[in-house]
């Protein structure tokens, strides 16, 4: 049994929508899912793309300032973890709800491979969580 070759998990500065114009076309043009803590928009990318590209929302009436970066965080290593076991490049953009307050990190991906399953975005046979 042949073993799969390891893959970075890092999440880059190329993964990563920066302006805000990225947020405004992958919002109006993509596709939307609500599932638990988050809402996903997704636009599939088109062309030589090498990777997928995140972009995270959360409002200030999450709370403050502690409870909005650690919700971007949660959001960020959903994707970190599982970047390569999308089906296809895709720009993502996750907002937070409400509900991620207090929510641990398996809860957050849980809802995250939740939402891109029904979406149709993961590749056929893998896992539900590792997380």
């Amino acid at each position: 049994m042949a073993a799969e070759a390891p893959r970075s998990l890092r999440f880059r500065r190329a993964s990563r929508l920066k302006t805000g114009r990225d947020f405004r076309q992958v919002r109006q043009e993509g596709e939307r899912r609500v599932q638990g803590c988050l809402i996903a928009n997704w636009r599939k990318l088109s062309g030589p793309v090498a990777t997928s590209r995140l972009g995270v929302i959360t409002s200030r009436r999450l709370g403050n300032a502690v409870i909005r970066a650690r919700a971007r965080r949660l959001l960020r290593e959903a994707f970190r973890l599982h970047q390569h076991e999308l089906a296809l490049p895709i720009e993502l953009v996750l907002v937070a709800r409400n509900s991620i307050v207090g929510k641990d990190t398996g809860a957050v991906v849980s809802d995250f491979l939740t939402t891109l399953r029904k979406a149709g975005l993961l590749k056929i046979g893998t896992k539900k969580s590792t997380a």
